[in-house]
């Protein structure tokens, strides 16, 4: 069984103390609402509250017994069919025993309904629908449970139903060999088993009760619930209990009796004796096998035949009724029960029990066939005779003068239902239970049944104390409907007692009533509170707990059509009135002076229905019968019923002499009785004469109220353009109020319906006004919600369904189709897959105009939303190059909080699948750029195939695909170069290296080159290994090139001009290889190893003009002056003081302690300083195998092409060192012995410009004797320069070295001249013979003068200008000879190198010529023009000779 659940709530209503004044008022008032749910309630304002006024110590009654499942129709019909079904096996000596199928007890009574249903037994099994039964019984399929049913029902409810059918009634057969053949076979089929007792001839032979075991589903089921005795009925209890112990065949001797005379009624014959049975009713004889069905066994109980069955099981069944308990109960008594069943029955305190409990376990109780739970019922207990809950006038209880309110009150039951609004105040009998109230006291679970009042009339109940009452109520209108459906689901129960439901005894599941469409409330009803029932509303409820409420019936104006309809119905069921309908209405009608208008106007309406049925009744009768009428009103009204339908007859009836005090009403004349029609007496109390004035004086009574009322019926019930305006509804209602009409529905209606009106019309006139109405939420006086669409639509229709017309109504109706147009083409835009982002916010702008709440709004606005990023998606989509992964990922992100849909799904599938696809060759291209050692190009070329059409940006993927291009590249250079032939530059092998090293791909040809490279750094290794010192400054490169840095740190001080622009000229200059890194450059650029010697020849002849230049310089510097202090030399950039060394190649001093290695002291070789003596100078010999070694690898690198160029440059070098020592007659160079003669180095030896001064002056001497270069000739000292810069050791530089040194040098015209040898220009001749000049003319000197003080430096630092002397360099005109425009911006080295760049740097001699020089030709240093004065050469010459 389900779950009880609650039907909802009925409508509650709480007074004011105003409304509270008149009760009719209020009902009238409520009615329109609550006659809608059939019950409602009400609570009394707060501080109403009359005393109880019954006397609780008189009060004493007997209260009714209820077992609750057989209040419930269903239940009960399965109880009286378990009834039967237990009579009938009873009767055959067995006990009844109801199986459990899957731990439930058998529903015998729907497994025999759904058997029936389907054909019966035979059919059931011939087409195998035990399983379809088993599921429609609720069990579980798959158990095998229909082969159990099947047993069940052939054991227990087969019998029955044959019995039922009266198969079993036998006949007496005739003797014939047909059916002794018969009987051989029955008795082939039945074997007497060896264990049955012998055969049993009366029950006085075999007292002892034989228990037929009905089969039943063994213990896998679990065990059986006896069901013995299952009602307890008293006529079942005797009929179980009573035996029939007489039999008259034995009275005679047994032993006289011939054995023939006792044979079986059905084969005639007496064989068997074992078999045959003896019926304990009527003695008849059977045999076992000739019973339909046969009996295995002989039953050990009282056993009846076929015969005495059928009469037992025939007799009619007493009506159902409630019986009266055997107790009388105080009130105290009852209360002391009642509590203490409740308690024990929940285990818990009473109050404690929730109200829900109660309900679910009362409802579970009555639908429970195997669960009999008693209780009872204190009802219908006359106030008259044990007085009100509530006080009377003149009563017993004394009332205090606080509480004489409630003596009058209209809510006190005792004045309401005989007020004069009531129309029960015109019956002139008391009514006990009407008119007057009824007292009920309930105990837990004790129940009302299903019903309506009597004559449909209202009912108020009051519950003054105790435990709530559950009620449940039906509105009038379903009343025919639920009498259907009980009548349909319990039918068995109606064919036996029609008028069921006015029993008060049967009642309904709820739920039930509204799985048929039955309209059902309920409602708690606590105490202090009222119920009231409306006309025609069944009702049934029962009680929490212990409880005393009162109720009273009362009948209102609106009721009398009613009124008349039950009185017909109660004819149709043959019902008592309770009062006669038509008295009360003549009664009302003979007071017509005292009636109000409205219920004049109702008697009269009334009226005119009784008397056109009267008259038409009595002109039928009056044609039937023959004697004269007569009239009678002298009997009483249980005297004047109707023998036939029960109808109290008060305005005629039907007599005849034959049966005095017997009556019927004209309805059933022919029920009267047998004598001829003619022979009856039509009597009557009025006649028609006398109706007619009655009903007249009331019609004048009503007749203005009549016209008044028609009008106003006519203008309600208008339709469609007859439908009346506004004003006029007012002017009906201004009428009323002139003319004192009185209150009732019909005047109500009308306010209601003009105030309904006005409203709409306020509302309807605000909305076209651009005023909206507002609605406000609970709690929040400003909180503003709009009207729905759905309000608007019901706002419309309440316009047009007003029974007024409304101008405005026409227009909202126009809106109203608008915003209809509206949602339909929003709901088809939303309805598209791929809406349009410009169609879907036209409808967004569309709906600003509509000041309604649309629910298309959010959707709408969701839908756009939804397209944008639809939108998005597609235009990611439709740029592949631009969608990357993060974008993909964002896209999902925002698309995961949208709201779903077909096609965002579909996109989102689409975009994660493309995402999931992408980070998957992501991460695959990642890898393979990652791995180590690398994959082949061709691994790489068929993953990047298969990401090629992946339509997103995928870096890994385009790295890897940049990666085979340019391995692919790499590949194609590399065969290039190996095709070409030409030999390589280091730089473009490096290059090659580096970018195939830098390509995550497998290079075949790589491990090549990386092995050429790795023997080219090998080289560079031994070479640097060969030449340069251990923990040397300087590179390879810089030793084997010719110097392009010239400059001696030892020099005197300097100034710098900075800033001066380059020389200006228009001749297009090469680029000057002004560091090392140019000339790296330089080599590395160059294409073959002829452009590197050009090069490098270039920078020898910068090399040779530089030195030529710092020599000078140097030697200018040890000319004797007075400020001999002032000098700085060597590296520690100190005054040249005692011992000092002077570097025969750049000239410069230098402390002998500062520079001089003890262990070289005694050499002879020429001396070079630290930075003069770069390399370890190897023999040419290594030199020519480091060039070997480079030509075998095959790589040209600037290192190689300097080697290359320094082997030649020696040579060429020993070539010119020959033809001098041939053209000189001297002998052969590289014959010399390899030490020189030694010097005397004991007396210090001064220079020779020291030598000229007095040695008083002397502050510092050299140890070691240079080459003195005055009387040296230019060619000579070039050679022995260059055979000094030459970075490899030939024993040519050192013959040169100690010829020269011994004062041997050779006269300029004996040294022969070579004009091919390379680097020796004749330009360059003169210039040096120029230099060697002594002395230079007078009047050169003099024109080339420079003014007396210097011009101010331009550089950067704004150095002040220094006075000098004033004397013209020698060299002045030389300078102004080159091609030098202006006198400044020239610069007069001898061999000016021309730099060039944003800023130079220059010079300007301190000496007598003040001529300027740039910093690179003369070789100073920032830093030394910055802190030392700078004298060329020349003033350096000429100031010495001059000082001589």
């Amino acid at each position: 069984m389900a779950p009880f659940k609650a039907p909802p709530e009925c409508p509650v209503f709480e007074p004011s103390w105003e409304e509270f004044g008149d009760p009719y008022t209020f009902i009238n008032k409520i009615r329109p609402i609550a006659e809608k749910t059939g019950i409602c309630k009400v609570r009394p304002p707060p501080g109403w509250q009359p005393p109880f006024a019954c006397d609780v110590d008189r009060l004493h009654f007997v209260p009714r017994i209820q077992r609750l499942n057989e209040l419930e129709a269903q239940t009960r019909v399965k109880l009286n069919f378990l009834d039967q079904i237990a009579k009938f096996w009873d009767l055959q000596g067995c006990t009844l025993k109801i199986p459990h199928v899957e731990r439930k007890i058998l529903d015998l009574y729907t497994l025999n309904k759904l058997v029936a249903d389907e054909g019966g037994f035979d059919i059931v099994c011939r087409d195998r629908r035990w399983t379809k039964i088993a599921l429609q019984m609720g069990f579980a399929p798959g158990k095998a449970v229909g082969s159990h049913l099947r047993g069940h029902y052939e054991r227990i409810l087969y019998p029955y139903n044959l019995f039922q059918s009266g198969a079993n009634l036998l006949v007496k057969c005739m003797d014939t060999k047909e059916h002794k053949l018969q009987q051989q076979a029955q008795r082939q089929a039945v074997q007497t088993p060896d264990t049955c007792p012998s055969a049993r001839r009366a029950k006085r032979m075999k007292p002892e009760c034989w228990n037929l075991e009905i089969p039943y589903l063994c213990n896998t089921f679990g065990e059986m619930l006896q069901f013995e005795n299952i009602l307890c009925k008293e006529e079942f209890c005797t009929l179980f209990l009573s035996l029939f112990s007489t039999v008259t065949c034995f009275e005679k001797n047994p032993f006289d009796l011939q054995v023939d005379l006792v044979v079986c009624l059905v084969c005639g014959s007496g064989g068997d004796e074992d078999r045959l049975l003896l019926c304990d009713g009527c003695d008849d004889s059977y045999h076992t096998f000739c019973l339909i069905p046969p009996l295995h066994d002989v039953p050990k109980g009282d056993w009846r035949c076929p015969k005495c069955l059928a009469q037992e099981c025939s007799k009619p069944h007493e009506g159902f009724g409630f019986e009266q308990a055997s107790r009388d109960y105080s009130l105290r008594a009852f209360g002391q029960m009642a509590d203490a069943f409740k308690s024990d029955y929940f285990n818990m305190p009473v109050h404690m029990v929730p109200t829900e409990l109660v309900e679910k376990e009362f409802w579970r109780l009555v639908g429970a066939i195997d669960e009999d739970v008693t209780v009872e019922y204190g009802a219908d207990i006359a106030s008259k005779e044990f007085g009100s809950g509530f006080p009377i006038p003149n009563g017993k209880f004394k009332v205090s003068p606080a509480d004489e309110k409630y003596l009058k009150c209209g809510w006190n039951l005792n004045n309401l239902a005989m007020m004069k609004p009531s129309v029960l105040t015109h019956v002139t009998a008391d009514i006990c239970g009407m008119t007057l109230p009824w007292l009920y006291v309930g105990m837990c679970f004790s129940s009302f049944c299903w019903h309506i009042e009597d004559h449909w009339s209202y009912s108020i109940n009051y519950l003054h104390w105790g435990e709530p009452k559950t009620w449940y109520g039906a509105p009038g209108f379903a009343a025919e409907q639920l009498e259907e459906v009980m009548k349909k689901l319990a039918p068995e129960l109606f064919e036996s007692q029609p008028d069921l439901l006015h029993q008060l005894v049967t009642i309904m599941n709820p739920n039930t009533l509204m799985a048929h469409g039955v309209p059902i409330y309920r409602t708690n009803q606590c105490a202090g509170e009222f119920v009231i029932t409306f006309p025609r509303a069944y009702h049934s409820g029962f009680n929490q707990g212990f409880n005393f409420a009162e109720a009273v019936n009362f009948c209102t104006v609106d009721w009398m059509p009613l009124g008349r309809q039950c009185v017909d119905h109660y004819r149709m069921l043959h019902r008592y009135n309770v009062f006669s309908h038509d008295e009360m209405v003549c009664n009302m009608a003979s007071k017509a002076d005292t009636l109000n208008m409205v219920l004049a106007s109702a008697v009269h309406k009334d009226m005119l229905i009784m008397i056109r049925e009267e008259q038409q009744q009595r002109e039928k009768v009056k044609k039937m019968v023959g004697r004269s009428s007569a009239k009678y009103d002298h009997l009483q009204d249980d005297e004047r019923q109707c023998i036939k339908c029960k109808t109290t007859c008060y305005l005629s009836a039907v007599t005849c002499s034959c049966s005095p005090g017997i009556l019927v009403c004209l309805h059933h004349i022919s029920d009267l009785c047998s004598c001829p029609i003619t022979s009856y007496t039509l009597n009557y109390r009025y006649t028609l004469d006398d109706l007619f004035p009655m009903m007249n004086a009331v019609k004048q009574r009503a007749e203005l109220y009549d016209e008044w009322a028609s009008r106003v019926t006519e203008t309600l019930e208008a339709k469609l353009e007859k439908k009346k305006s506004l004003p006029v509804f007012r002017a009906l209602i201004v009428e009323s109020e002139s003319k004192l009409f009185p209150d009732n529905d019909l005047l109500r209606r009308l306010r209601l319906v003009t105030q309904d009106a006005e409203k709409c019309s306020s509302v309807a006139q605000q909305l076209l006004n651009g005023k909206r109405q507002t609605r406000f939420r609970c709690g929040s006086e400003k909180s503003r919600s709009q009207l729905t669409v759905e309000e608007l639509s019901s706002f419309v229709r309440q316009l047009y369904n007003l029974s007024c017309s409304l101008p405005q109504a026409p227009l909202l109706k126009e809106l109203l189709n608008r915003i209809e147009d509206f949602q339909q083409h929003s709901e088809k835009v939303l309805a598209d897959e791929l809406p349009s982002i410009a169609e879907i916010q036209s409808l967004l702008d569309v709906s600003f105009d509509f000041d309604v709440e649309l629910p298309e709004l959010p959707r709408l606005r969701v839908r756009l939303e939804q397209a944008r990023w639809l939108e998005a998606v597609q235009q990611a989509s439709a740029q592949p190059a631009t969608l990357s992964l993060e974008t993909m990922r964002r896209l999902i992100d925002q698309g995961v909080g949208l709201s779903p849909h077909p096609s965002v799904e579909k996109a989102m599938a689409r975009l994660q699948e493309q995402l999931t696809v992408s980070e998957h060759w992501e991460d695959k291209a990642s890898s393979l750029l990652k791995a180590r050692p690398p994959h082949s190009i061709e691994t790489l070329r068929a993953v990047a195939d298969k990401t090629s059409g992946i339509p997103a940006y995928l870096p890994n993927c385009l790295l890897l695909k940049d990666t085979i291009r340019k391995a692919q590249e790499w590949l194609q250079e590399a065969e290039e170069l190996q095709a070409s032939g030409s030999v390589l530059m280091v730089d473009s092998l490096s290059d090659m290296v580096l970018r195939g090293q830098a390509i995550q791909v497998h290079l075949e040809p790589l491990d090549k080159l990386e092995s050429l490279m790795a023997e080219v750094q090998e080289w560079k290794e031994s070479a640097a290994t060969t030449f340069l010192h251990k923990d040397s400054t300087v590179t390879l490169l810089e030793v084997l090139c010719p110097r392009c840095e010239v400059g001696n740190a030892g020099s005197p001080k300097r100034k710098v001009k900075k800033g001066k622009e380059s020389l200006k000229s228009n001749k297009k200059k090469t680029p000057r290889l002004n560091t090392l890194s140019d000339v790296e450059k330089a080599l590395s650029e160059t294409k073959d190893s002829t452009s590197a010697m050009a090069t490098l020849e270039e920078l020898r002849v910068r090399e040779m003009e530089a030195f030529s230049n710092l020599r000078a310089a140097n030697e200018s510097k040890l000319l004797p002056t007075a400020d001999c202090m002032n000098l700085k030399v060597c590296v520690c950039q100190k005054a040249p003081m005692g011992a000092m060394l002077q570097c025969e190649l750049c000239r410069d001093a230098f402390h002998s302690v500062c520079v001089k290695d003890l262990s070289d002291s005694c050499e002879t070789r020429p001396w070079l300083c630290p930075q003069c003596h770069r390399s370890e100078k190897p023999p040419l010999n290594k030199a020519l195998s480091l060039l070997t070694s480079l030509r075998h690898i095959g790589v040209r690198l600037p290192e190689g092409d300097a080697l290359h160029y320094l082997v030649e440059r020696t040579i060429n070098w020993q070539q010119r060192a020959q033809q001098i020592s041939q053209s000189c007659n001297l002998p052969e160079l590289e014959e010399r012995p390899g030490t020189p003669p030694t010097l005397t180095c004991c007396a210090p030896c001064l220079t020779p410009e020291w030598s000229r001064t007095s040695h008083t002056q002397t502050v510092f001497y050299t140890e070691q004797r240079c080459i003195p270069l005055q009387g040296l000739s230019w060619d000579l000292d070039e050679l022995i320069v260059e055979g000094l810069l030459l970075q490899v050791s030939l024993p040519e530089v050192q013959s040169l070295y100690h010829f020269n040194s011994q004062g041997i040098n050779l006269p300029a015209d004996q040294v022969p001249t070579n004009k091919n040898l390379d680097g020796i220009t004749t330009s360059e001749k003169k210039a040096k013979r120029r230099l060697e000049t002594e002395g230079l003319d007078a009047e050169r000197r003099v024109k080339n003068k420079k003014p007396s003080h210097k011009r101010q430096k331009m550089n950067k630092k704004n150095l002040q200008r220094r006075p000098t002397s004033t004397s013209s360099s020698p060299r002045s005109d030389f300078s102004q000879s080159d091609d030098s425009e202006e006198e400044i911006a020239v610069c007069p080295a001898e061999r000016c190198q021309q730099p060039e760049g944003d800023e130079v740097d220059w010079v300007q001699c301190d000496g007598s010529c003040n001529q300027w020089f740039h910093q690179a030709c003369v070789g100073v240093t920032p830093e030394m023009a910055e802190k030392e004065d700078y004298i060329c050469v020349r003033c350096t010459l000429n100031d010495g000779h001059t000082r001589k």
